[in-house]
């Protein structure tokens, strides 16, 4: 599909005062692709910010929807047509409240798993697409799941989303690639390095 051009976009919600929520994982993420590689401004389309640029050689696009949440299909699915893609093409980063924090899974396709950006994407075009899903964790009450999602990101949650935003721009060339298996364990292995053992300890 390399000739098929890629559209990663990254949820969140617009305005200053959600920039560092938890619910903003994927605007973090795409942000931190456009800063690592060869993108082009950001400019106002399809209801959202929109670069263009290419990753591991193959022609690609970030949208960053300014709809809210709960209407990311509202940005995508314009952007999807205008370009005449295929859902293959799509790849959707957002946070994920069902995966422990710190870990990070690929799927084509599946349920929405309560996220309302997924929820609208599929509305608007079906859901076999991929996402990447960035585990904020689960405040254990549903009735604190709205206040989790919202909060920012906490210093000991630094320690762990920083490191794992730029291994995902660092392996976002895997994506281009359709290589969802060697893009997770790329970023899975950057953050747990292997840890090497001493002559001593071998010889124990």
């Amino acid at each position: 599909m390399m000739d098929t051009p890629l559209l990663v976009a990254g949820l969140g919600n617009p305005g200053v005062e959600y920039a560092r929520n938890r619910h903003n994982a994927g605007f973090m993420a795409v942000d931190t692709i456009h800063e690592s590689y060869a993108f082009g401004p950001w400019r106002v389309r399809f209801h959202g910010f929109f670069s263009e640029g290419t990753l591991g050689g193959r022609k690609s696009y970030l949208l960053k929807p300014q709809t809210y949440m709960n209407e990311s299909g509202l940005s995508i699915g314009p952007a999807m047509r205008f370009f005449k893609l295929p859902l293959s093409a799509l790849v959707v980063i957002h946070d994920e409240i069902d995966l422990a924090a710190a870990k990070l899974k690929v799927k084509t396709g599946g349920g929405d798993a309560g996220n309302n950006g997924a929820r609208s994407i599929t509305a608007a075009l079906g859901p076999d697409y991929r996402r990447v899903r960035i585990g904020i964790g689960h405040p254990g009450e549903k009735g604190r799941v709205h206040g989790h999602v919202l909060g920012n990101f906490s210093k000991a949650d630094e320690q762990w989303i920083v490191p794992m935003l730029t291994a995902i721009a660092e392996a976002a060339p895997l994506l281009a690639r359709d290589d969802d298996v060697g893009f997770m364990n790329k970023v899975t292995l950057a953050l747990n390095p292997p840890v090497k053992k001493n002559k001593k300890d071998e010889t124990e």
